[in-house]
């Protein structure tokens, strides 16, 4: 196989994985599993959060198909496909934890409009007090803010954090 061919699938997989990510997040994690997830939308007491199990979970299929690929008898592209799982991971790690979350301290701020909607559309994820009425599910792209905000504001079951609530009102 070709590295363009095993580059090309690896974008691929990228992209499909913000697909799975989304749907896991939207129906699994605020759905049968929000008993993991839940840590995720409370402050933080130490350095981990039991959510964190989620990425141990959706680690193993890409470590097996890199090892089925490279050692297993499976075709290469079986371990760029987990490759490109492991680079969704990684890409997610540095979006998510350390520039929104900022569980590895740091000065960064983002400037340009890709990451500063990115950045916004989580925060107004965050901004639900419960698993309902959330909003802005995927990572790697998100709906324009004015949508996202028309959203939380239609929705009049949702309960919004105080300092969201304040925020809203301006």
């Amino acid at each position: 196989m070709s590295l363009g061919t095993g580059l090309l699938i690896l974008i691929v997989t990228i992209a499909a994985m913000e697909v799975f990510a989304y749907a896991m997040h939207r129906w699994v994690m605020h759905g049968f599993l929000w008993v993991l997830h839940e840590s995720h939308h409370r402050p933080r007491d130490g350095w981990f959060e039991a959510n964190d199990w989620f990425a141990v979970i959706f680690a193993l299929p890409s470590v097996a198909l890199i090892f089925m690929g490279t050692q297993g008898g499976f075709p290469p592209a079986v371990a760029w496909v987990g490759a490109g799982i492991a680079a969704y991971g990684m890409i997610y790690f540095g979006f998510h934890d350390i520039i929104v979350h900022r569980r590895l301290k740091h000065g960064w701020r983002p400037k340009g409009a890709y990451m500063r909607r990115i950045v916004q559309a989580h925060r107004l994820h965050h901004a639900a007090e419960t698993k309902h009425g959330t909003v802005s599910f995927g990572f790697l792209y998100a709906p324009p803010v004015r949508r996202l905000k028309a959203e939380l504001a239609a929705n009049e079951q949702v309960r919004l954090r105080a300092s969201s609530t304040a925020r809203r009102a301006r």
